[in-house]
C-alpha cells in the first residue's frame, strides 16, 4: 500500500524496533495520528529524556540515571554475593522475585561464536576484575539457550580458578505446565536438578 512519505517514515522506524513486525508497527503509527500533539510532544520529550539521563552503571552495567546505580550503592544489599546475567532485562526479572539481596553483573550478551560475540564483545573482563575476596558466591543466571550454557560454562571456567563458589540458576519445567508438552532437554534439566522434598 502506498502511503504519505512521513508516515511511511514513522512506520519504518517502528519497525526497526525489536519484536515490532509490519502489522503492529502500522497500528503504532496510525495510533500516534490518532493521539493529541500535546500527547505527542510528551512522549518524544520523554523518549528524549530517557535517552539523555539513562546510561550505565560503571560497577555492574545496568541501566542508571545515577552512577553507580541503586543496587550497587545500596548498604542493604549482599556484597558477598554477585548474580550474573545477559541483560538488564534480566536485573528486573531477578528484582521481581523479591529473594535475591544480592548485586548483579551484567554481561550485555552472551557467547555466541556465529554472530561474532566472543568474551571481547561481553563485560567478561570487567567481571573478573570484581572478584575479590569478599565475593564468596557468583550465581550464573544466564539464558537457558545454547549460547547462554556456553557463556555460563566458559565463565565458570574462568572464575573457579579464582576460589569464589561458583552457581548456576536451575533450570526445568516451569510451575502449571504439563509433563507431556515438555521438551527432551527442559525434562532433562529438570531430573538433573531435582531435590529431596
Amino acid at each position: 500500500m502506498q502511503y504519505i512519505e512521513s508516515l511511511s517514515q514513522l512506520i519504518e522506524q517502528f519497525r526497526s524496533l525489536p519484536g515490532i513486525g509490519a502489522k503492529s508497527a502500522t497500528r503504532l503509527a496510525y495510533h500516534i495520528l490518532k493521539m493529541d500533539k500535546a500527547e505527542v510532544e510528551k512522549l518524544s520529550k520523554i523518549l528524549l529524556t530517557a535517552k539523555e539521563t539513562i546510561g550505565y552503571c560503571s560497577v555492574c552495567f545496568n541501566l542508571t540515571d545515577k552512577d553507580p546505580c541503586y543496587i550497587c550503592s545500596s548498604e542493604e544489599r549482599d556484597s558477598t554475593t554477585l548474580c550474573v546475567v545477559e541483560d538488564p532485562k534480566d536485573v528486573a526479572a531477578m528484582e521481581r522475585t523479591r529473594e535475591y539481596k544480592g548485586l548483579y553483573h551484567i554481561l550485555h550478551g552472551s557467547l555466541s561464536p556465529l554472530e561474532g560475540i566472543g568474551p571481547n564483545e561481553l563485560k567478561i573482563k570487567e567481571l573478573l576484575a570484581r572478584i575479590n575476596e569478599d565475593i564468596s558466591e557468583v550465581i550464573i543466571a544466564t539464558n537457558p539457550d545454547v549460547e547462554g550454557e556456553a557463556t555460563s560454562m566458559y565463565l565458570s571456567r574462568l572464575l573457579k580458578p579464582l576460589g569464589v563458589r561458583v552457581t548456576r540458576i536451575a533450570h526445568g519445567l516451569p510451575m502449571g505446565s504439563d509433563l507431556e508438552y515438555a521438551d527432551e532437554v527442559t525434562l532433562l534439566k529438570a531430573l538433573e536438578n531435582r531435590r529431596e522434598i
